[in-house]
């Protein structure tokens, strides 16, 4: 009986320990989003690769409200984006390849198998904790300032100045 016991929680456990172990942390750095009302940054996670952009936030908990994920699809393609295996609602927003924000999904359920396409090719989509694309104020025509879409700076800014100016 206490065998039977042992081996039923082993079986009950163990598609909980895969999903916690299936979650996928990537590289992360800061995201700017310039909207009307002002930039707001957050720290974001890039998927980039085949099975980070698969995977991407499926089997978390959840993600806090400064926090993202940008998915950087290379090439400009029509997403199919679902929430399998997400277990928190979230908004996505949709940007070309310059980083303007095209399009945003609001409030997508968790575990839905429906697709979601914005019915046209992007660069990237960014995903939020679920209202955070209205509490920022994110609009279409907005900028997403992230490495992916060559717009952000990469270090302190050069001085140009003429050094016997400088001397002066």
């Amino acid at each position: 009986m206490k065998k039977l016991l042992l081996i039923s929680s082993l079986l009950v456990m163990a598609p909980v320990a895969f999903a916690q172990s299936a979650a996928i942390f990537m590289p992360e750095g800061p995201l700017t989003i310039e909207t009307q009302s002002g930039p707001v940054t957050i720290t974001a996670e890039v998927a980039d690769e085949p099975d980070e952009i698969a995977t991407g936030l499926m089997f978390r908990e959840n993600i806090a409200e400064d926090r993202g994920m940008i998915f950087d699809f290379g090439t400009p393609r029509e997403p199919n984006m679902w929430m399998r295996n997400v277990e928190f609602p979230i908004d996505m927003v949709f940007m070309d390849a310059e980083g303007t924000v095209l399009a945003i999904v609001a409030h997508a359920q968790a575990h839905s198998e429906r697709h979601i396409n914005p019915g046209f090719p992007v660069k990237g989509v960014l995903e939020l904790a679920d209202g955070q694309a209205n509490a920022f104020g994110i609009r279409p025509g907005d900028q997403i300032i992230h490495e992916i879409f060559g717009n952000a700076e990469t270090g302190p800014a050069e001085d140009t100045s003429d050094s016997e100016e400088a001397a002066e």
